[in-house]
């Protein structure tokens, strides 16, 4: 038997026990050591509040249409997560690829055990020698924040701002800084984020609660505008500002998923006056926009190099760690809550240890 975390009503998470199935002759049993949630999508499931709970996005037609009753988010059996590192336990008579004792990194939810397909599962990462736990499960959002800074055709010599300064945010201003942009600004109205991507490359951070980002951003390079702005928070606000500081002909990837925009947003102002264009950027989404030379696989595949070989440093980025035994509470604290305690929540199974 063991414990896993779970969403039992809109903002109630709790440790249940669930008990682990036969393994299969392709499968792997994966202790998990560490593991992290996601702070963006996921948390809007958490609280009730998405607005695809009734709908979901058909991919033959394109377009959201209504889910069938028995679909959507269910509480009181969702696991709530997104990736974990663990060691292999168990094998089945199968697979090749992994021996027991091996390091491993997944997708999944935050629970004691996972088993996962371990026969042409390229999801399925080795860890190699001296990778960082908290670089892998940085994974998942570094695959988007490499999608933004592609999406923008970020080039050497381009001042980016980078808004919102979550874990996509944070890899994708260090990508941007290492990718020869020669001036990357973070905005972002939480210290503790600004100080984490000054720390980590950035040359200025700005606060959108008491300061107008868009003419900070346009002092900063000398009344000319930021060439590329990498929008993550999905805020109106922010995009407005992105709007405002924005480069004349410049490009805004707009990597958030957004909510319904109440009054506020205008189009009228300097999108109109300085041929703004905004770009919608979605990693996941195929064919990619350099398709056939790239897809989500090979997304992947890089990132996992750019996280294994250190290019991406993500040690300040999960903050904090909490037990697994504390996690229900930590979610609810450090995610929902109040999160300008958190950048990216990690979470440790010390017993397992």
């Amino acid at each position: 038997m063991g414990k896993q975390l779970v969403a039992v009503a809109p903002r109630v998470a709790k440790l249940l026990d669930y008990e682990d199935r036969e393994l299969l002759p392709h499968e792997v049993k994966v202790n998990v050591m560490y593991a992290s949630p996601k702070h963006g999508s996921e948390l809007a499931d958490f609280r009730g509040e998405t607005p695809f709970l009734r709908e979901q996005f058909d991919p033959e037609w394109q377009l959201f249409l209504p889910r069938e009753e028995d679909e959507g988010v269910k509480f009181g059996e969702w696991n709530m997560g997104n990736q974990w590192v663990g060691v292999i336990v168990e094998r089945g008579s199968q697979v090749t690829d992994y021996d027991i004792g091996d390091w491993v990194c997944s997708y999944g939810g935050i629970r004691e055990t996972h088993i996962v397909p371990a026969v042409d599962n390229y999801r399925l990462r080795k860890m190699p020698k001296g990778m960082s736990w908290k670089n892998a499960v940085c994974y998942d959002p570094a695959q988007f924040a490499l999608g933004g800074v592609r999406d923008a055709h970020v080039r050497p010599g381009d001042a980016v701002a980078v808004i919102g300064l979550g874990a996509i945010g944070q890899i994708a201003a260090q990508i941007a800084k290492k990718a020869g942009a020669s001036f990357v600004a973070v905005v972002d109205p939480i210290e503790i984020r600004r100080n984490v991507a000054l720390k980590n490359g950035a040359d200025a951070a700005f606060d959108p609660v008491h300061e107008d980002v868009g003419l900070e951003l346009k002092k900063a390079t000398g009344k000319r505008g930021v060439d590329v702005i990498i929008e993550t928070s999905a805020s109106v606000h922010a995009l407005q500002d992105a709007l405002r500081g924005l480069a004349y002909g410049g490009t805004i990837a707009y990597v958030g998923w957004a909510k319904p925009f109440p009054a506020g947003l205008n189009f009228g102002r300097e999108a109109h006056f300085n041929n703004a264009k905004i770009i919608f950027s979605r990693a996941a989404s195929e064919p990619n926009p350099d398709y056939p030379r790239w897809n989500r696989r090979r997304i992947e595949d890089v990132c996992w190099e750019m996280l294994a070989s250190g290019f991406i440093h993500a040690e300040d980025i999960v903050f904090p760690v909490v037990p697994f035994a504390e996690c229900a509470e930590a979610y609810c604290e450090f995610v929902d809550r109040k999160p300008e305690l958190s950048i990216k929540m990690g979470i440790t199974f010390e017993k397992q240890g």
